[in-house]
């Protein structure tokens, strides 16, 4: 979410607007609540917490591969 030159929520927005059917997941080490917050995501945006080991990756891709 935090990156040299731009946010995570400009680079989703930027791609989003390119694309508006990009999937996308957000990570942080930061709780899912204080990224909602701070970064004015809604409550559906994808989202999983550092540390997470591969089984749960696997399952968030699923699930956001599975949605339209």
């Amino acid at each position: 979410m935090i990156m040299p030159r731009k946010g995570g929520k400009e680079a989703h927005d930027e791609m989003h607007k390119a694309n508006p059917n990009l999937k996308v997941i957000f990570m942080s080490g930061y709780t899912a609540d204080a990224i909602h917050e701070s970064f004015g995501l809604i409550a559906r945006v994808p989202f999983l917490s550092k540390p997470f080991g591969p089984s749960s990756l696997a399952r968030k891709v699923r699930e956001v591969l599975d949605t339209q």
